[in-house]
């Protein structure tokens, strides 16, 4: 399964994988995230983000 994006719906702790791939993107920087790697995404906006630079950015710009 290389190179398919994935579609996740996010949860409060973990995610449920709702259609098979092995990566997402990042909603800020557009990076691939493989996901074995996911570990910050927003659960009301159903985003996932690279790290937790690109969380932050995020947050901050949601505060705006």
């Amino acid at each position: 399964m290389n190179n398919k994006l994935a579609k996740l719906k996010y949860l409060p702790n973990n995610f449920k994988i709702i259609e098979e791939g092995d990566h997402v993107i990042c909603a800020v920087s557009g990076k691939k995230i493989l996901i074995e790697n996911l570990n910050y995404w927003n659960v009301n906006k159903q985003e996932a983000y690279f790290s937790y630079i690109e969380a932050s950015i995020e947050r901050e710009n949601t505060k705006k």
